[in-house]
């Protein structure tokens, strides 16, 4: 599987809608096509207006199944870009509530 970012702008009125989201987007992924999509975490945006995005690294199986996922789970998918290398400077810092 090729790791993968999506680019959620403004996907979401509050956290809690987000929330709810996740819960779809976990459950199709984990339920439905487990074979093609891994969740690995996201990154949530505070977007104008009070909405919030998300910027979400995944693996797939091809960019084809991270839209299937996102249609299924009724999810934006703003773009998706596949990443080339990674480079960890630091490790993720300890999450911070929404």
């Amino acid at each position: 599987m090729d790791t993968y970012v999506i680019l959620r702008r403004s996907g979401w009125q509050s956290p809690a809608e987000l929330e709810v989201a996740a819960g779809r987007s976990a459950k199709v992924g984990d339920e439905e096509m487990s074979d093609d999509i891994r969740w690995i975490r996201s990154y949530v945006l505070e977007e104008d207006g009070g909405s919030v995005g998300t910027v979400c690294i995944y693996q797939g199986s091809s960019p084809e199944a991270i839209e299937e996922h996102a249609r299924r789970a009724e999810l934006p998918a703003d773009e998706i870009i596949k990443v080339a290398d990674t480079v960890i400077v630091r490790p993720d810092p300890e999450a911070a509530p929404a």
